[in-house]
């Protein structure tokens, strides 16, 4: 088997579907804003305060995780700095080889400086904007909702994210702490993203188990599902080998609803106990759509590269088990359809066709543009 180290999955052409703009942050940019913000850290070092992140999410725990996103949301109280967080987040994606991302947030969390969520959304979309002019990267913005938070508020958040979908809004999610939140408790939001044909992402399956899944799917109208390691609750496993499915798993399989892997803050959040647990090697072999994502590069202490090499190391992927989950998270994302067939065929086809040839392994077997893209 020909060798996929770093260098081979850095120059993959990567997609990120489930990544959180205020989990990615550079060290050295919320050492710049915390004076200004009134925000306190432990240190102005950026390689201390680096680990100081990754060592409060090794905690085993949800909450615990989500503890770092007081300071970054503290520093992101201005126009000035949401821009440049936005700017830099694709900037730092396009380094580590993404050719596509969608980036989520919660607007909620940003308006304690005084801006409105439209002014929000503002400064997030012109930021994507700028980001994407210098580097090619193409993206989304996702809205997210919280769990925690009343009805009326996801509502809001969910008409917050259509009114902005002409300027790069793609996505309408629910984040937060599944216990005692179930997504049903905010269906007015996903009623509402249904009239409105607007696409749907629900974190579920994290904290909670399969029936957190089940109501992301069949109340809310979720087209893709974050994280879903419980999904393997719904399995019936045998040495090691799932022998038979449930019918909400053979239902995720059949209908193809991608499933957004975060490996690394799985095991962070306790999610699942470690990495060689991790249900995603079950997934894989079944065929599901699974795409790999580095969810929060800061906390986690990672990179969609190392997501992708964890996964190499861990469960013996070979290239065409990387390129066929390029190629479903492409296919997956909120993007229009010719956009995707444009991204696959003009942008993932060649690059890997280009590394195929260096490692000397033969050319894809699907190699060319569909017929039609009408």
């Amino acid at each position: 088997m020909a060798e996929l180290d770093l260098n081979v999955l850095k120059a993959l052409p990567k997609v990120a579907l489930h990544e959180h703009l205020d989990g990615g942050l550079r060290p050295s940019t919320i050492i710049e804003l915390a004076p200004a913000a009134g925000v306190e850290i432990p240190t102005r070092d950026p390689a201390e305060l680096k680990v100081w992140f990754e060592q409060g999410a090794n905690k085993g725990s949800l909450a615990e995780y989500l503890r770092g996103f007081s300071v970054t949301c503290g520093v992101m109280q201005t126009r000035e700095a949401l821009e440049r967080v936005a700017a830099e987040a694709l900037e730092d994606l396009a380094a580590d080889g993404v050719v596509h991302a969608e980036l989520r947030f919660a607007p909620q969390f940003h308006t304690a400086g005084g801006l409105g969520v439209e002014a929000v959304m503002d400064a997030v979309l012109d930021g994507l904007a700028r980001g994407a002019k210098t580097t090619g990267i193409r993206w989304g913005l996702i809205v997210c909702a919280m769990r925690s938070s009343p009805p009326d508020l996801a509502l809001r958040m969910a008409e917050l994210a259509v009114a902005f979908r002409d300027r790069g809004c793609i996505g309408f999610d629910l984040a937060g702490d599944e216990f005692g939140n179930p997504p049903k408790d905010h269906i007015d939001a996903f009623h509402y993203c249904q009239r409105e044909n607007f696409n749907i992402t629900i974190h579920a399956g994290e904290a909670f188990g399969a029936p957190s899944i089940w109501q992301a799917i069949q109340y809310c109208g979720a087209h893709r599902i974050g994280h879903c390691t419980r999904l393997v609750e719904d399995m019936v496993i045998k040495d090691g080998k799932v022998i038979a499915l449930g019918r909400l798993a053979q239902y995720v399989l059949d209908h193809r609803i991608p499933l957004e892997i975060c490996l690394s803050s799985n095991v962070q959040t306790g999610a699942v106990a470690s990495l060689e647990e991790h249900p995603f090697r079950h997934y894989l072999r079944l065929n599901y759509r699974v795409t790999l994502n580095s969810d929060n590069r800061l906390m986690s202490g990672t990179s969609l590269t190392a997501e992708h090499a964890l996964a190499t190391r861990l469960f013996g992927l070979t290239f065409d088990d990387h390129e066929k989950m390029v190629v479903n998270a492409m296919k997956s994302a909120f993007t229009p359809y010719r956009e995707r067939c444009a991204v696959i065929f003009d942008v993932i086809k060649p690059r890997c066709a280009a590394l195929r040839q260096q490692l000397g392994l033969p050319a894809s077997r699907h190699p060319t543009r569909p017929l039609t893209q009408s």
